[in-house]
């Protein structure tokens, strides 16, 4: 059994930190001494949520992170004790119809089996959302879900390397695959947003606009690469983007925030043959009005429109490739993590997502 303090969402809205106790770790676990939790906007969603997403209250939030693992379960053999994890929340199950031919990026079923973990107080079962829960001092995770870091990488910013940066990234070079010399507009520009604006660059990109209403985030775009912004408060998205452009629209276009109308407007982005990308997970009444016919229609241009969940990545070989990255200073981590704050202070941590304050914040563990 591993004791450990973690922060819980025990109601719609309400966070509260108790001791809890996990089982384990049994066959194709470890247990990680965690040392960052990356707040993401799905944990916000899910706490905002009237039914916890599906989910019996109490539940344990937190799906990206990293740590050192502690302890392995029986039959583990590829990690061990003393070894530096990111943890991500995409696990393929190798079953599905996606699996079976090929496609595990596409996996259906993607999700780590949950541990076992009742709070100390009551001995109540509490439950992991998507699989995983990293809101506490020390967890037991599917091992599956952990991956092995060079110890030179920071294990403060590679906290965010299980989500945030997996989906944006992944989103550029895995989903729409960007291509050398291509045009990029990317619309909206928080932690998923600058994501996909490195991903693009790292991709080759020669341009990337980026699109938000808030003058912070576009300043927080040009600091991680973009090379033109447009505020959509003050002028309209689209022709700001196609005046940048000379009228051409962009290769590829990404929408980072969730809405419908931010989707239309990627789509109105692109050039001849372009590509735009659904990243934000909308609301469950969102609908999308698409221009068929006519010569700027989406038939007469050739574009496409497609999904991503989790930047289609594979954790097990994406995160040693972001190592890489950050350690070869392509990847500008240090950048996006804007705060760090106590498990005590998870709340503020919501709220600075909530308000825009905060890029990406991270629970540090003083472990």
């Amino acid at each position: 059994m591993i004791k450990a303090t973690a922060a819980l969402l025990v109601s719609p809205g309400t966070m509260v930190v108790e001791d809890v106790e996990f089982e384990g770790p049994g066959p194709g676990q470890i247990a990680v001494q965690m040392a960052a939790a990356g707040i993401c906007h799905t944990d916000l969603h899910i706490r905002d949520s009237s039914d916890g997403w599906g989910l019996a209250f109490p539940l344990l939030l937190g799906h990206e992170g990293s740590g050192i693992v502690s302890a392995v379960g029986p039959g583990e053999s590829d990690l061990g004790p003393g070894d530096h994890v990111a943890i991500a929340c995409r696990v393929p199950c190798g079953v599905c119809s996606m699996c079976a031919r090929g496609d595990p990026r596409r996996c259906r079923a993607s999700a780590a089996k949950p541990a076992n973990v009742r709070r100390v107080s009551d001995g109540e079962k509490i439950n992991p959302a998507l699989g995983i829960g990293l809101f506490a001092d020390q967890v037991v995770v599917d091992a599956r879900a952990a991956v092995k870091l060079d110890p030179l990488v920071p294990l403060d910013v590679a906290g965010v390397f299980g989500c945030a940066v997996m989906t944006g990234v992944g989103a550029a070079t895995n989903t729409a695959r960007v291509f050398p010399g291509a045009s990029v507009a990317v619309v909206g520009c928080g932690g998923i947003g600058l994501s996909a604006i490195q991903g693009s660059l790292i991709a080759g990109s020669g341009r990337v606009i980026a699109v938000d209403v808030v003058d912070k985030k576009l300043e927080w775009a040009k600091m991680v690469g973009a090379t033109e912004t447009v505020n959509a408060s003050a002028e309209d998205p689209v022709r700001a983007v196609r005046d940048i452009t000379n009228g051409k629209g962009v290769d590829f276009a990404f929408e980072a925030v969730g809405s419908g109308r931010c989707v239309e407007q990627c789509l109105e982005m692109l050039a001849y043959g372009g590509t735009a990308t659904v990243i934000g997970v909308p609301p469950a009444t969102e609908k999308l009005s698409i221009q068929l016919g006519g010569p700027s229609g989406f038939l007469s241009n050739t574009n496409s429109l497609l999904v991503t969940h989790g930047g289609d990545s594979l954790p097990q070989h994406d995160l040693q490739v972001f190592s890489q990255l950050l350690l070869q200073g392509r990847l500008g981590l240090e950048k996006m993590v804007s705060h760090r704050i106590d498990l005590s202070e998870i709340e503020h941590g919501f709220e600075m997502m909530r308000s825009g304050e905060s890029i990406r914040s991270i629970v540090a563990f003083e472990s």
